[in-house]
Formats: C-alpha cells, structure tokens, sequence
C-alpha cells in the first residue's frame, strides 16, 4: 500500500506546482464529456460549439503548462509559431493534396481562413506538446543529433497516434471530406504519413529556434495526452458508434501514454512529506 501511495504522490501535482493547467485540464475534459450529451439534448450545432470549447480550453492548457515551465515569452512563442506554421501544412495539404492526400474541409466549422478552420491550428497546438512530452519522458531532448533526431521521431508518432482517433470520427461528423476513402476506416496512408512529417518539420522548427527551452513540465502535459487518450477511446467506443479506430486508437496511443508514464514514474523520486517531488529530466538533455 505504501508502494503505491509513493507512485500516486509522483503522479500528482507536486507541493509549490502551478495549479492552473489542472484546473483548465479539469474544465476542458468536463467540456468533452458534455459533447455526447449536448448532441443527445440539442443536436449537431450544439456539438459543434461542445467540440469548438474543447479544443479551446485543450489548448489553453497546453499552453498554461507551457508557462510554468518556459515563462510567458517563450510560451507565447512557440504558440506564435506552430499555430501559423501548422495553418500553413493545412492550406497547402487541403490545395493540393501534399502531404496528406486529397482532401477538403466542409463549411462546418468556422470560422475559415482561405478555407481552413482556425480550429485546426489550435489543435495542433494543443496536441503537440503534449506529444513532446511523451518524446521527452522516454528518450530526452538532448544535445547529440541522434538523440534530437529520436525526440522529434517519437514525438511525431506519439502525434499521429491520436489521429487513429481523430480522423475517422472528424470524416464520420462532416468536418472533412476525402476525394477517395481507402486505407484505415476510409482514411488514406498518405494521412498518417503527412502527419508524421508535419509533426516532424513543425517541431524541429520550434525547437531549432528555441534552443535554450528548459526541459518541458512532463507531469501536466503527459496528463493531457492521457486523457485525451482515454477521452478518445471511450467517446468513439460507446456514444459516436466507431469501434474500430477506437480500438486501435485505444493501443496505440496508450502505448506512448503507459511507456512514458512509466519512465517520467522511474525518474521522478517520491516525494518527502512537505517537500515537492522533482523529476530528473536533466539526466535526458
């Protein structure tokens, strides 16, 4: 009992932590939770608004996690960089089907900047970090090129990973449309391979031009991976009908999510009774 009382403490906020991405955390996964029943009580436009709040708050938590490690400037500008930079592989990709395959982006969620819903930006900024947490926890952020090189690698497949969820749930909801439905679920390969390079080009670009960045805050951002994880994989199961990708979505995401847990849970000491518990993220760098 002891033993695990000790692993709980490493898995919650530590004494002297910052509270405010928990507390966005704990609104925005109370937004997801109230889609399925928005849906169920007022229909698709009230899922909309549901799903438009969520991605919202996802990222401000994203963000506010950022903050805590980073401080506001650097925070603001990563932020200021993957949103244009991640508007920018949907305007080329949905114009001319590079890299993602030949796709287009309904009228249903707005508002849309030469055709891309700015949502779209915002959810890349509020998954990506978290997935450079998970790219953190197992293998660092360090100095030598191949070290670098297995950080942005896993970081892009930790990504892509929550995209067996997302697109054939966005396709089945009317977001997006594919010229030919093949592949995973009616999703073309070419996809998931766009998203592994753009996940990839994105954040060696944040990271190539910010080079002193501070190990990320591991704790806050792995909590959001996990629970989108497990958002996900009920959400899809039982209330919008899609069995498959949330099986799959259901493993291969909470593969990254268990493995880096479980590295982040071995680094981290336990804590001492009035005292914080730290995780040693600088063995990694």
């Amino acid at each position: 009992m002891s033993a695990r009382l000790q692993g709980m403490g490493r898995v919650l906020p530590a004494a002297g932590e910052s509270r405010a991405p928990y507390l966005l955390i704990v609104l925005w996964a109370l937004a997801m939770i109230s889609v399925p029943i928005l849906g169920w009580t007022l229909g698709p436009d009230a899922v909309r608004a549901g799903v438009i709040a969520g991605v919202v708050l996802q990222a401000a938590a994203s963000v506010a996690a950022l903050v805590t490690a980073w401080g506001p400037l650097a925070a603001a500008r990563v932020a200021l960089l993957v949103v244009p930079l991640a508007w920018a592989v949907e305007f080329v990709g949905s114009r001319t089907g590079i890299p993602f395959g030949q796709y287009d982006y309904t009228q249903a969620l707005q508002p849309q900047l030469l055709g891309v819903p700015l949502l779209i930006p915002l959810a890349w900024l509020m998954m990506l970090p978290p997935a450079w947490a998970v790219a953190e926890a197992l293998v660092g952020r360090g100095r030598t090129l191949a070290r670098r090189f297995a950080f942005l690698a896993l970081a892009a497949l930790a990504f892509t990973a929550w995209d067996l969820f997302l697109d054939p749930q966005m396709v089945a909801w009317g977001y997006w449309v594919w010229e030919r439905q093949s592949g995973y679920f009616g999703i073309p390969w070419s996809n998931y391979l766009g998203w592994l390079l753009s996940a990839a080009l994105i954040s060696a670009a944040v990271f190539a031009l910010n080079r002193r960045l501070p190990p990320l805050p591991l704790r806050p951002l792995l909590t959001i991976y996990t629970v989108t994880w497990l958002l996900q994989s009920v959400g899809l199961a039982l209330f919008w009908r899609l069995p498959g990708p949330a099986g799959v979505g259901f493993l291969a995401m909470g593969a990254f999510a268990l493995a880096a847990w479980g590295r982040f849970l071995r680094a981290t000491p336990a804590p001492l009774p009035g005292r914080p518990s730290v995780a040693r993220n600088a063995r990694f760098r």
